[in-house]
């Protein structure tokens, strides 16, 4: 079910217009502040908490999983699929669109999603890893991946499913004792924060989360006139199409058939050999498996079938039964579908058929670092700052094959994520710049910024996600900057740039400073604060066990040591046990209380970019912040709060003059993002408030 569309895939209800606007709600709301309120003026020890455990039956179990109020209901058991049937089977006869039966949510968005992809064996097996079993090896643990801000991540889930009456409460099978579908749609479910979590949403959000490709939300009215041909070379290239007519009353039939708010796949154009000519159709399905269109060229009752000869029908294996599959013609098309959603694919896969190569994609992590990195829009309050940005050399040399000679074209798209912010408290308004360069040029400075002119912008700047910017441009040299809306904002961003193979992009290096002003100065601040990478990785291994775990008081002796060497010598002495106990349980991604290598890499990660706002506001250089100085640097990490969570923070984490040190800044940030996040997790449909039962309150408040 659809409410909306938007190109954000966070899974947010956006209004009916929400394609041409997004809106933006208060940050931190009543009930929200009250949480934190709560949280942080208390003073409770870390206690060590298993997550995954093994069951009295000796299987796996998930204590992870969120649940919801629907699951918790007296009525519904949780039951493993051999407590359900006598023989399940993780995939029986090949997973189809057929294996997908829609529950009590409201998530055919999801399900849309799943029947584009088991069309596609190669993609789903990425995220169905094969030779998974209810028989030898079986040990109620499944795996599924999917694709997380640039990588492949792997979730694991037990094989307990919500049951009424031995009936699967939410996705499943038509055959009974076939459960990939209802695993995969629980794994999905747990990325995403509960089952409650996927009750609307947007087929877009979990095509890329499936993918890794790079989706885009598009008004039909405004396709290109030759739709037929458009569509032709997005499928070519791989991409996964979704359509949806917004206009009606939610998932009730149009005369024709037609759901409204509902999701259907668009797979296939062919052009089809009629005794009157030549058609052009398209292959659309509905994932419920019923309720087709009812118009020309429908499945029952449409007198154009009779014009098509047995041979052409069956080279487009056109199946006469109310499946959830149909062809409709694309004038039709038009008139019936509002909205599309495309899924660019940036990875090679095969199918039964062909072997598709999609767009090539170069992919770019970066940050926006406040004084560093983050000099914020061209137009915002400091102009003068906006060269600070990353920017990024975009060279086009490879031509459109199909265009002619006339046009001179290269086509490309640009998707630049945010990475994070949700969990973090903020969502920073994002944009993406487009500026001609001279090819001796791969930075431009201030003076060049000052009188050029962006060639292609993505608009105005937007806090959904992800932002994408398709366009076309001359064979050329080109700098893209990829910017906040405001200067010295903290925050990650994931730069994704689709082209022809044969046109690169890459980061543009910063000129070399004139011989006057040469200096040892870092490029980051925490450069002259801690040590190198290599540096680190050496005390990693100096400071954790035998078997690679690095527990809170060893992290306490890591951080001591890496402090003792860099500008903030001395900080060290402010460092407690309890900061580092809370510090390895908030990204200890295990519930075991230490960390391993991965776990001490995204805790490091964190700390470099905090060391880097540390020192941009610590003004006076006392290796202190002033208690006036610490809400605008919570802001640069992009963590907005009001006066009452300050006053909190004036009582519960300065030192006794009112300043924040440097250690008890990083144990603030670490509360302040792992509290947002954990609120906003079950804050899933952004109501600011949230139900949580006792034990769960229980294991939110002891374990941080």
């Amino acid at each position: 079910m659809i409410k909306s569309w938007s190109v954000s895939s966070e899974g947010s209800l956006p209004t009916d217009d929400d394609v041409d606007s997004v809106c933006s709600d208060e940050l931190l709301g009543s009930q929200s502040r009250r949480w934190l309120a709560d949280l942080l003026s208390a003073d409770m020890p870390p206690e060590s908490v298993d997550v995954h455990a093994v069951g009295r039956d000796g299987l796996f179990v998930d204590f992870h999983f969120p649940l919801g109020e629907l699951e918790l209901q007296t009525r519904v058991k949780w039951k493993r699929p051999k407590e359900i049937c006598s023989s399940p089977q993780f995939v029986a006869d090949g997973a189809t669109r057929l294996d997908i039966r829609q529950g009590r949510l409201n998530d055919c968005w999801l399900l849309s999603a799943i029947a584009s992809l088991s069309l596609h064996h190669s993609l789903l097996k990425k995220v169905m890893p094969a030779g998974q079993t209810f028989e030898e090896g079986y040990n109620g643990c499944f795996t599924f991946r999917f694709w997380q801000y640039g990588q492949w991540e792997e979730v694991k889930i037990d094989d307990l499913l919500p049951t009424r009456d031995d009936d699967l409460l939410y996705l499943s099978s038509p055959v009974r004792h076939e459960f990939w579908s209802a695993l995969l749609e629980k794994a999905y479910a747990k990325v995403k924060g509960g089952y409650r979590a996927l009750d609307m949403g947007y087929p877009h959000e979990a095509m890329v989360d499936m993918t890794g490709g790079v989706a885009e939300v598009l008004k039909v009215a405004s396709l290109p006139r030759d739709l037929s041909g458009f569509l032709r070379g997005l499928l070519a290239k791989g991409a996964l199409i979704n359509c949806a007519n917004c206009e009606g009353p939610l998932e009730q039939k149009s005369e024709m058939g037609i759901m409204f708010r509902h999701a259907y796949s668009l797979t296939a154009v062919e052009k089809v050999k009629t005794t009157n000519g030549t058609a052009d159709l398209l292959r659309i399905l509905n994932p419920w498996g019923n309720t087709e269109w009812e118009g020309p060229w429908g499945d029952l009752k449409s007198p154009e079938w009779n014009t098509v000869s047995t041979e052409e029908q069956k080279r487009l294996d056109r199946v006469r039964r109310e499946d959830g599959e149909f062809w409709m013609a694309v004038s039709d098309f038009r008139m019936n579908f509002g909205i599309m959603e495309v899924c660019h694919l940036t990875d090679t896969f095969c199918n039964s058929v062909v072997c598709v190569l999609p767009w090539s994609c170069a992919m770019h992590h970066g940050n926006w670092v406040p004084s560093i990195t983050a000099g914020g829009s061209p137009k915002g309050g400091s102009p003068g700052w906006f060269w600070q940005n990353p920017q990024f050399i975009f060279v086009l040399s490879k031509l459109d094959s199909d265009e002619d000679d006339s046009q001179k074209k290269c086509s490309f798209i640009l998707a630049l994520m945010q990475k994070h912010q949700r969990r973090r408290g903020a969502e920073l308004c994002i944009g993406l710049h487009i500026y001609n360069a001279d090819p001796k040029r791969t930075h431009l400075s201030p003076e060049d910024l000052s009188v050029l002119r962006p060639v292609l912008h993505s608009g105005s700047y937007s806090s959904r996600r992800e932002v994408v910017l398709r366009g076309s441009l001359p064979p050329g040299n080109y700098i893209i900057i990829p910017s906040t809306s405001e200067p010295n904002q903290q925050g990650e961003f994931l730069l994704r740039v689709l082209t022809v193979s044969g046109n690169t992009a890459a980061p543009a290096p910063k000129p070399t400073p004139h011989l006057s002003s040469l200096t040892q100065q870092p490029t980051f601040p925490h450069q002259a604060a801690l040590p190198s990478p290599k540096s680190t990785k050496l005390l990693f291994r100096k400071h954790c066990n035998k078997k690679g775990f690095c527990r809170p008081v060893h992290f306490h002796k890591l951080l001591s040591e890496a402090i003792k060497g860099g500008v903030l010598a001395g900080s060290e002495r402010y460092l407690a046990l309890e900061h580092c106990k809370s510090m390895v349980v908030l990204v200890d991604s295990q519930g075991i209380a230490q960390l391993n290598w991965p776990d001490f890499q995204a805790l490091w990660e964190k700390i470099q970019r905090w060391t880097d706002i540390f020192l941009v506001f610590d003004k006076n250089k006392t290796h202190h912040l002033e208690y006036q100085e610490a809400a605008p640097a919570l802001k640069a990490a992009g963590i907005m709060v009001d006066e009452l969570i300050m006053q909190l923070v004036g009582l519960r984490y300065t030192e006794p003059d009112l300043t924040i040190s440097y250690p008890g800044f990083l144990y603030l940030l670490m509360k302040l993002e792992s509290m947002i996040h954990k609120f906003q997790a079950f804050d899933v449909v952004g109501m600011d408030s949230v139900t949580v039962s006792y034990r769960q309150w229980l294991h939110m408040t002891m374990y941080n």
